[in-house]
């Protein structure tokens, strides 16, 4: 029996050495040393043995499971050192590599538009002048001549707040009362400003409305301004967004707050007056509306009608961005889709 016990030490012996990994050793170990293991197996099997034979059966069973538990601990050590010096040449950092890039964030594409616009109107002598968003219904409306039950107030169909007579604004012109009181110092002096921001309107949401869009207000208040200054600065305007051939017509309009009016169309820079689909094969697209300031708001502003005049403009950053871009669709703005955003 006691050829058997060596037999089983060679045996442990050559299986430990051949052992390469942890799961192979831990294999082993099961296989051997386990609780079902052979080696414990052959110690507990000393009592089956003759009786004249116990002793050293049993002192040669316990000095092998001693010997291959020192071997398993010694191998154990050796494989651990030998993964974890694999593992660290595999993971290891060449800090000659270029860097991983980091995604970075965009411009929204009416904030493009927005700064074009402040590029542009800043070389023509204006300058950005911010109004507030929650207005009151009388800067909103009525200082800008749109009396009480005018039906004018239906074409804008506004946000009332819980507060009485304080609204969201429903559009960039109450912006003029506010700028001609603040700047032009008790109506004695001229200005000329642009102010952006954002406007809100109670409306169904489609392709082309929105219940909340920027807007950009303009503003030039002097002695002897003309409606041939207006259109002249218009068609600057024009050409320095759409290009030096930019051609620009003026069709008459109403509007409350200016007299005379007219919107303003830009020649399709798609199919250059062609007709499209973009421009409805009409050959223009509507840009803006303007007129020149209407008397009773340049009273309301703080201003002498009979001395000084001047000319307005509201132009909408995103239906530009459309156009310039061919979106058809005006809820991609605000919708937040990163397929979209990611394009500008």
């Amino acid at each position: 029996m006691t050829d058997t016990l060596e037999s089983l030490l060679v045996e442990a012996q050559a299986g430990l050495e051949a052992a390469k990994s942890s799961e192979v050793l831990r294999a082993w170990e099961l296989q051997y040393l386990g609780k079902k293991g052979r080696v414990i197996e052959a110690v507990r099997s000393v009592g089956a043995m003759p009786k004249e034979e116990r002793a050293a059966y049993g002192k040669r069973a316990n000095e092998i499971k001693v010997a291959l538990e020192t071997a398993y601990a010694e191998r154990e050590e050796a494989i651990k050192a030998a993964e974890l010096a694999q593992n660290l040449e595999a993971g290891e950092i060449d800090v000659t590599l270029p860097g991983r890039p980091v995604n970075r964030g965009g411009l929204h594409p009416s904030t493009h538009t927005l700064r074009d616009f402040y590029r542009i109107w800043a070389t023509l002598g204006f300058q950005v002048y911010h109004s507030r968003e929650v207005e009151d219904d009388d800067t909103n409306f009525t200082l800008l001549n749109f009396p009480p039950h005018h039906p004018a107030r239906e074409m804008q169909d506004t946000i009332f707040t819980t507060r009485p007579n304080v609204i969201l604004r429903t559009h960039t012109s109450p912006g003029q009362i506010r700028g001609m009181r603040e700047l032009g110092e008790n109506g004695t002096k001229p200005i000329r400003i642009i102010l952006p921001g954002m406007c809100y309107r109670y409306e169904q949401i489609t392709a082309r409305s929105e219940v909340q869009f920027n807007q950009v207000e303009g503003l030039c208040i002097g002695r002897n301004i003309h409606m041939t200054d207006l259109k002249g600065t218009i068609a600057e305007f024009a050409k320095a967004m759409f290009g030096p051939q930019a051609k620009v017509r003026f069709r008459a309009s109403y509007f409350p707050f200016t007299e005379p009016s007219m919107e303003v169309d830009v020649e399709c820079f798609l199919c250059g007056g062609q007709g499209c689909r973009v421009c409805k094969y009409a050959g223009w697209l509507e840009i803006a509306g303007s007129g020149m300031v209407h008397p009773v708001v340049l009273q309301n502003g703080g201003y002498d009608p009979k001395e000084w005049s001047g000319f307005a403009f509201g132009m909408g950053p995103e239906r530009i961005t459309m156009l310039k871009h061919g979106i058809n669709d005006i809820r991609y703005f605000w919708a937040n889709d990163l397929r979209f955003l990611e394009q500008f």
